[in-house]
């Protein structure tokens, strides 16, 4: 999911001839980012009593999240309330896919844990995004290392899940995971300073995927180390 209208071409030096984004637009960027968490949070909360339901279905919901990815979300990029409405329907199955895992970690006691991952999640994302605007270095060149990293976690993490089912090696994906796109947050929120995104709404899908995928890490690492507790 984190493809999601990221440009990997060269661009080097596009600071040079992109303006800035506008005040207003960063602002409904992370509104939007702020409605799509709850959105997120709405979709988990009305589906958590059907956990063992969403399991069996889990990967077709994925399938959905993927659509939405790469066509809804495009479909409707010209269309500002379908398109708004792509972005809610989006948000709302990742609550949705979320919920095995929420539920997984209620069940064995370790409920604290949820609001402690998205506490610290909060706060590395806000400490990244900072750092990312009021850096006065070029991030742009990491688009393609990026890249390659990505393409390597998916197939490690398929390889994992499918074939090898160790533990030790799903920790050390999860935390390179959560290097990743720690390291994301970076590059997409300076591309967005910079105005390189034409639609807060596609600006905010970037920042959600990365907020998301370090949430799911940091949940996931809490509930691994709680557990040997």
């Amino acid at each position: 999911m984190a493809l999601y209208d990221r440009n990997y071409q060269s661009q080097a030096g596009y600071t040079t001839h992109i303006e800035s984004a506008s005040v207003g637009f960063m602002k409904k960027t992370y509104q939007l980012l702020a409605a799509s968490m709850i959105a997120a949070a709405a979709g988990a909360y009305a589906t958590m009593p059907y956990a063992d339901v969403i399991m069996q279905y889990k990967w077709f919901i994925f399938g959905f999240e993927l659509f939405m990815i790469f066509f809804g979300l495009g479909m409707t990029r010209n269309k500002p309330a379908l398109n708004l409405a792509a972005l809610f329907a989006f948000t709302f199955a990742t609550g949705i896919s979320l919920v095995p895992l929420l539920a997984m970690l209620i069940g064995a006691g370790q409920g604290a844990v949820i609001g402690n991952a998205f506490l610290m999640t909060s706060v590395l994302f806000g400490v990244l995004s900072l750092f990312a605007i009021n850096s006065k270095s070029d991030f742009s060149s990491w688009s393609k290392p990026l890249f390659i990293t990505l393409i390597v976690v998916i197939v490690a993490s398929l390889v994992n899940y499918f074939v090898l089912q160790s533990p030790i090696m799903h920790l050390v994906i999860t935390a390179g995971v959560l290097l990743l796109f720690g390291i994301f947050t970076i590059y997409d929120t300076q591309n967005i300073a910079n105005g390189a995104y034409s639609s807060p709404v596609d600006a905010a899908v970037s920042l959600y995927l990365d907020f998301l995928n370090m949430f799911t890490a940091i949940l996931q690492l809490l509930g691994i180390f709680g557990k040997d507790e």
